[in-house]
Parts: C-alpha cells; structure tokens; sequence
C-alpha cells in the first residue's frame, strides 16, 4: 500500500517547483568557453527612474539560456499526474496500472500530433545536436565540432523554424557561439524577413543578437525595418529590440537609418540617401535633423519640422507603449528641439516648443535617465515660463531619490536649482526631499554629488569639467528667462538644504565620515552650509574621544581612516588647501576656531596624546596652528601646552612618525601660555 500511494503522489506544479536549478560547471573550463565576442552580454539600457529597481529589465535577456523541451514532451506527464492527483482528492482510488495505460495513450496521441507538425523531423534532429553544442562545460574545440553539425541540419531551413520558440533558440545558440562565417550565412538567409522576426515574442532576442554580434549585416538588417519604425517602436515585442539596437550597438550612421522615420516623407526628397552608403552621404545622415534641414527654407523646412512633431506626439500620447522611455525617442525629441532653437522667428520658436512641451509635459520623468532625454527636459526647464517649471517639478517630485543617483537624471535636478526663481518652490519639492535621502543616496558617487551641489554647486573638487561644460549649457538661455540673481539664488538653495544636512550629520555624521566618499560629503556640509553646526560638530568630536589606538581591529579609531583624518585636518585648518596660491583658502560659514575649542572640550588629553603619538600627528598640528591664531583662547592654549609634557614630547620626537616634527613646531607657540 505504501508503494501504491507513492507512485500516486501528486507532480509539484511548474510555477510552484521555483527555478530550475543551473547545471554545475567547473570553473577551470569557463574561460574556454567564453567567446570574445560575447563579451558585452551584460550591457544593459540605462533604466527609467520611474521603474522600480524589483522589476527585470527586458533589455539585455538572453532567451537562449533557457531550455529546449524534450522530444517526448512533458506536458502529457503533466496532465495525468495533475488528473491522477485530483482523483486520489476525496475520490475512491483507481487501478494504477488503468492510469498507466491512460497514460501511454495520451504520450503517443501527444507525439503523434507533434510528429504532423511541419519540420517536425528536423526539429527533432536539431535539439539532438543542440543539447551537446549548448553544454557549458566542453571544451573549444568539441562545441565547434557539434555547432557545425548543427549548422548541417538546420542550414537552409532557418527561414522556416525561426519563429517557433523552440528552434529560434536553437539558432540563437549557433549566433552566440559560433564563429563570424556561421553568424554572417544566418544572417544571410533570415534577409528580407527582420521585420517579422523583430515582432515575434522569440525570435525577436535572435534579432538582437545579430545586431550585436554581426556588425557587418548591422546596417542591412536595421534599413529593413525603414518606414516602419514608429510602428514598432509602439509594438509590445519589437519597441525593445530596437531600443537595445539604438543605445548599445549602432553607431551614429546607424542610428541615423532608425532616426529617418521620425522626419517624415519630405525628409526623402531632400536627396540625402542613407542606402547608398557613400561616406559623403553617411557623414551628412550622421548630422541627423540638422543634415536634412541643410538646404531647405521656408515651407519645407516647415514640414520637415511639422512632420516629426506629429511623429513625436504619437510616442508621447502612447505612454502605456513604453516607447517614451527609449533612447531613441530622445533623440528625436532633442534634435527637434535644437533645430527649432536655430529657427529664427522666436515667436515660431516659442511656438513649436510650446506645442511639443505640451504633449509630454507629463511623461517627463520618463526621460530624464538618457543624456539626451535629459538635455531635453533641461531645454524645457531653461526655456519654460514660471508655470512650465513648476509643472515640471510637480512631474519629477515623486522619483528625486532615483535621479539623485542617475547620472544623467541628476543634471535635470542640478539644472532646476540653477534656473527656477522660485526657491520656495524647489526647496520644499526638491531640496527637502534630496536632504531626506541622504542616508540612501550617500553609498554612491552619484549621490554624493547630488548632495554636495546643494551646498557646493559647480565645484571642480567633485565635478568634472565635462559635467560642469553641461550644466554650464543652459546658462545664456537662463540670462534671459530668469530674473534673479545667480548667486543670491544659490545662497537660498544652500541655506535650504543647511537645517537637513546637519540634523542628518548630527544623527549619522560619524558613521558616515567613516566612509572613503562619505567623508568628502561631510567636509562640503559642514564648511558651506548655514546655521548651528554645534550638533554636528560634537557627533564628529565624540568619535574621536574613545580610546585610539582601537582594541577591535575591526572597527579602528577614526583617526586610523586616512580619509576621516583628512576630514577633521580640513575642519581644524578653515578649509581647503589651494595648491595653485599654496596656502588654505577660508570658508566664510565655518568657525574653525570654534571647531578647535571645542575639540579641546570633547576629545579630551587622553584620546588627544596618544593620537598624536600615532596617525593623528597632523590633526593634532592643525589643532595648536588654529589655537595659536586666537589670543582669546589662551585657557585652551594653555590646557594642550601642559597635555604635551616633555618626556611625551621627546617620546615624540623619537618615534619619527609622519607629522611628529610638524606637531613640535606648532606646539610651541602654545607654551607662551604655559
């Protein structure tokens, strides 16, 4: 009985078994079977900060990974066991070996029904090949020699099984294994049907595939879908193939053959030919719009103009397409935009740029992560009335904590704090919501500079000269549109983000001084930003006073940190040091003064000796340096002289540490006092 009720058991469902378990490979052969060229699989599109971080990207899957099914087909085992299974629920138990002969019936009915489909005898010869040329753990020269006997069964019949789920995978694993000649007489046969295969839900990663690993069939492959490419782009299966397409493979002529759909029929009778191929035309067609507007004027300038507004509007009232966050519709968007900006009627201008920033107003989130979507969202900002701006910061308000961390989406935040007079309306929709996430946003470089820009905009200490050239591109266009002062509007940003900075320094400053970027963050906060630095300072102090060296190796004294030493040397000195006039420049909102008195306070003889006689040399110079300056801090003076006895001093002098000579001499101004 116990051996009837096993054979009886119910089959798990699929959805219920978890994932399949990967087979095992060992380690030893995998750089043997690693194509070169397959080195950029991992490349991804930049994500919309609009999408969850939870959600997969369908950008980048590689469907070939999956497996084929057995020729037997499990999905008759299925049905009986699930049949079997709810019988043996409530019902009386039948014959086993009754369902045993059910189930016989129901695998030959099931192979029979498989073996009458077209190709079926191919098929089956092709997974037979298949399953040893995609093994994980052979060696070279053993799966090319079952790639090429796969190439022997399915060459001349990839036409025929390509959209079928089972064989495009089977083809998708001779394009990523197989060599150029394999690849390119693949892409030879699939010619003139791309624009089918781009619109099935499997065949569409074999596409993707050939862009990416056949460069020389790139061009061919992407004119096939000319004068259809808005279509797909607002296609389910096609909108992220061509997407992978335009952002990780195609260079700029290849682009351009995508582009070409957005500027409309009259755009073809300009006589710039992006089939012909001559480097002449190619280097006009990498020019994009302002190629093809080159030449006309009047009305077919305008219709050209018109044409591709009508094309853009239709991304933009399709939000649910999912084309609106594609790199390409960007790009699109942004030569629109700098073309219209060369028109010189400024009412026509001011026009086409109301009409387009009408019809996307609300999907504006959805672009800010791709350079060029992020230098249209900042045009609209620079260009836009106070009404526009505050719409625009009413669409990008719920998503601040992920374009903190975007470097490109970061820009459209850095360019409102430049540009919006409006300061109450930034600091309570924007400012805060940046100072509220600076414990999440501080783990990443991104986010560090997003915090830093509130205090310290545009510094060449933590922005480069590229970053800075961008942000500086809206700067004439903000002459005109925006009144106030460009300096007065930054003081009103800093002293915004001031109380959230340094209520988050006073809960978390010692944690995050602990950190290589995060103490870079903390300097900037506590030199720039205003108001009461008391609480702040003492969380910084108070690390400093417990016992140094640390006795858990694990968790060593601040000062052992060359970063967080860096950062309390920096504070006691009033600023940075300028090595172009070699001496510290001061910050107007700090009181390095108060800073060292109050070191003297909270730190305490203890922790400050033996500091100085280890890594602590130099932050303890810069201590006496910054007392020696104030003559009203003669009783602090007078406490570090006598904490620095002789014998400590000569125990100094001999340990010969980095800092220890320096230290000396800037102990001596404090014996006066003494």
């Amino acid at each position: 009985m116990g051996s009837t009720t096993k054979s009886l058991k119910k089959r798990p469902a699929s959805t219920q078994a978890g994932p399949k378990a990967k087979r095992p490979h060992a380690e030893n052969n995998m750089k043997t079977n690693v194509d070169a060229t397959t080195s950029d699989k991992g490349k991804k599109r930049s994500r919309p900060v609009t999408k969850p971080f939870t959600e997969d990207e369908e950008s980048g899957l590689d469907e070939s990974e999956e497996e084929v099914p057995e020729d037997g087909g499990s999905d008759a085992d299925d049905i009986v066991d699930e049949e079997m299974g709810e019988e043996s629920q409530g019902a009386p138990m039948k014959d086993p070996n009754a369902a045993r002969e059910s189930h016989k019936v129901q695998r030959a009915l099931h192979n029979e029904r498989r073996a009458a489909k077209p190709h079926s005898a191919l098929l089956a010869e092709a997974k037979r090949a298949w399953r040893l040329a995609h093994q994980k753990n052979i060696p070279k020269a053993e799966r090319e020699k079952h790639l090429n006997a796969l190439m022997d069964v399915i060459r001349g019949n990839v036409k025929d099984i390509v959209l079928k789920h089972d064989a495009s995978r089977i083809v998708q694993t001779v394009v990523r294994y197989g060599g150029e000649k394999e690849r390119n007489e693949i892409a030879e046969e699939l010619k003139g049907r791309y624009k089918e295969l781009a619109q099935n839900k499997y065949s569409k990663f074999l596409v993707t595939k050939l862009i990416r690993l056949c460069s020389s069939h790139r061009a061919s492959i992407l004119r096939e879908f000319q004068g259809s490419v808005l279509r797909l782009l607002l296609h389910r299966e096609a909108s992220s193939m061509l997407a992978d397409a335009f952002e990780l493979y195609a260079n700029a002529y290849e682009r351009s053959i995508l582009l070409r759909d957005f500027y409309g029929k009259e755009a073809s009778l300009v006589g710039v030919s992006i089939t012909a191929g001559s480097e002449e035309e190619k280097e006009r067609a990498r020019k994009g719009l302002i190629g093809v507007l080159e030449g006309l004027e009047g009305e077919r300038r305008k219709r050209v103009l018109n044409a591709m507004k009508e094309n853009l509007m239709m991304m933009f009232n399709n939000p649910d397409k999912g084309a609106v966050t594609h790199s390409i519709v960007h790009r699109a968007l942004w030569e629109y935009l700098s073309a219209v900006t060369s028109l010189e009627d400024e009412a026509e201008q001011e026009k086409l740029r109301r009409e387009i920033f009408e019809s996307c107003q609300d999907v504006l989130a959805e672009m800010v992560h791709t350079r060029d979507g992020s230098r249209a969202v900042r045009d609209f900002i620079a260009y836009g009335t106070a009404k526009d701006r505050k719409q625009i910061v009413k669409a990008i308000k719920p998503h601040v904590q992920r374009m903190c961390t975007d470097d490109e989406a970061q820009m459209v935040l850095f360019t409102a704090l430049d540009v919006i007079d409006d300061t109450k309306l930034t600091a309570k929709s924007l400012v805060s919501d940046m100072t509220a996430c600076a414990s999440k946003v501080v783990v990443c470089p991104q986010g560090r500079r997003a915090l830093i820009y509130l205090v310290a905009p545009r510094t060449r200490r933590h922005f480069t000269p590229a970053q800075i050239a961008m942000l500086a591109e809206t700067d004439a266009t903000r002459a005109r549109t925006s009144k106030k002062d460009d300096t007065l509007r930054a003081a009103e940003i800093r002293k915004a983000a001031s109380d959230g900075l340094l209520s988050w320094l006073a809960e978390r400053g010692a944690d995050v001084a602990r950190q290589p970027g995060g103490s870079l963050v903390v300097c900037e906060v506590m030199l720039y930003t205003e108001g009461d630095k008391s609480a702040a300072s003492d969380t910084l102090l108070k690390a400093l006073s417990v016992p140094y060296p640390s006795p858990d190796a694990t968790s060593p004294h601040p000062i052992s940190l060359p970063h967080t030493s860096r950062l309390y040397k920096t504070l006691l000195q009033g600023g940075h040091f300028n090595h172009d006039i070699r001496r510290v420049e001061p910050v107007e909102n700090w009181s390095a003064s108060s800073f060292a008195k109050r070191f003297v306070e909270v730190v305490g003889q203890e922790a400050t000796v033996a500091m100085a006689h280890g890594e602590g040399a130099f932050v303890v110079a810069a201590l006496c340096e910054q007392l020696a300056k104030h003559a009203d801090y003669a009783a602090e003076q007078k406490t570090v002289s006598r904490w620095f006895t002789r014998s400590i001093r000569r125990d100094i002098a001999n340990a010969e540490g980095k800092g220890c000579a320096v230290l000396l001499l800037a102990l001596k101004p404090l014996d006066r006092y003494s």
